[in-house]
């Protein structure tokens, strides 16, 4: 792929709306929190298909964009997720995880359960591309190796939870491990590795989360 540079559209900020526009941002931020309990009422299609936009806008290494989301509001799709989903869960908790993760569970009182697979209108299953798969005349195909994948597959999740929290929706990162069952039940390539399953909706009425508390700037940063 050849790219034709372009004159960069740059709106240059005065300092009190850079300030004000990074405050507002930062405070909508901290109000998101991890929802386990979601209500079936329905959310607009146009919000996801925007959400998912976003996403796709992240960087990525060489503008690859090695990601793919799959949007699941169809309800035995969501049953078999959460059934399949549930008995790795199992696993994880009965004999993979170690005492050390399992401890730091406890605390925040998760189990195998997860009846918000269900009850969440929509699920987006977030997929990395180690590979592209471009066709052939002769119907072959041909590989083409994407670089720095988890990175940019990160990045694009970061602006999707992002943009869903300022839509008013709720969200949970869920990441059964292992996930190869998405690919089974959605029909999906093996090129197509699932990392991140994002429940999305609206909080049941009366759900409770945790008082989490983040840690201060002197702690996660460091100025040289």
């Amino acid at each position: 792929m050849v790219y034709k540079p372009i004159p960069l559209h740059f709106e240059r900020l005065s300092g009190p709306e850079q300030d004000r526009r990074l405050k507002e941002f930062a405070s909508r931020m901290r109000t998101r929190r991890t929802v386990r309990a979601f209500s079936e009422e329905l959310v607009p299609r146009s919000l996801i298909e925007e959400a998912v936009r976003v996403a796709g806008s992240a960087p990525s290494g060489a503008n690859l964009q090695p990601w793919h989301f799959v949007v699941i509001e169809d309800r035995e799709a969501k049953r078999r997720i959460r059934e399949a989903a549930e008995k790795e869960e199992e696993e994880n908790y009965r004999r993979r995880f170690p005492p050390e993760w399992l401890e730091l569970l406890s605390e925040l009182g998760t189990d195998a359960v997860k009846p918000y697979l269900e009850h969440a209108p929509y699920l987006i299953a977030v997929f990395k591309l180690d590979y592209g798969l471009h066709p052939r005349p002769d119907g072959s195909e041909t590989k083409i190796k994407h670089y720095y994948v988890n990175e940019s597959v990160g990045l694009a999740a970061g602006f999707l939870i992002a943009a869903l929290h300022l839509a008013g929706l709720a969200t949970l990162t869920h990441t059964p491990s292992p996930m190869g069952f998405l690919n089974e039940i959605l029909g999906l390539p093996k090129n197509m590795k699932p990392v991140l399953l994002i429940p999305v909706g609206y909080p049941a009425p009366g759900a409770m989360v945790h008082d989490l508390v983040k840690k201060p700037l002197e702690e996660i940063s460091t100025w040289v």
